[in-house]
């Protein structure tokens, strides 16, 4: 199974950081189908989701977005055209890297 690993940095601090990973998890819900839980955490907030073919975790904290995604074996052959949405929808939200 293919993975992705995309880092961003930041200088937003935590709370902006939080306003941000609520609105890439609605995205994520409403255009991926995606089924994500928040535990939220005092430096860093940990974001679970899942849908057939990906799962994966987003970690929040005042300083970084971390993303973790696994693809099954069909979604794999898209990896590229995946992470390359992924990426733009983060420099959307965060600003370039």
């Amino acid at each position: 199974m293919p993975d992705l690993n995309i880092e961003r940095t930041h200088s937003l601090g935590l709370p902006k950081a939080r306003e941000i990973a609520q609105r890439w998890r609605e995205q994520a819900q409403a255009e991926w189908g995606m089924d994500c839980e928040l535990e939220l955490g005092d430096t860093q907030d940990v974001m679970r989701m899942s849908r057939s073919g990906i799962s994966g975790s987003l970690t929040v904290s005042a300083s970084r977005f971390d993303l973790q995604l696994k693809l099954g074996f069909l979604l794999g052959a898209y990896a590229d055209k995946i992470e390359q949405k992924i990426r733009q929808n983060l420099d959307e939200l965060l600003g370039p890297a």
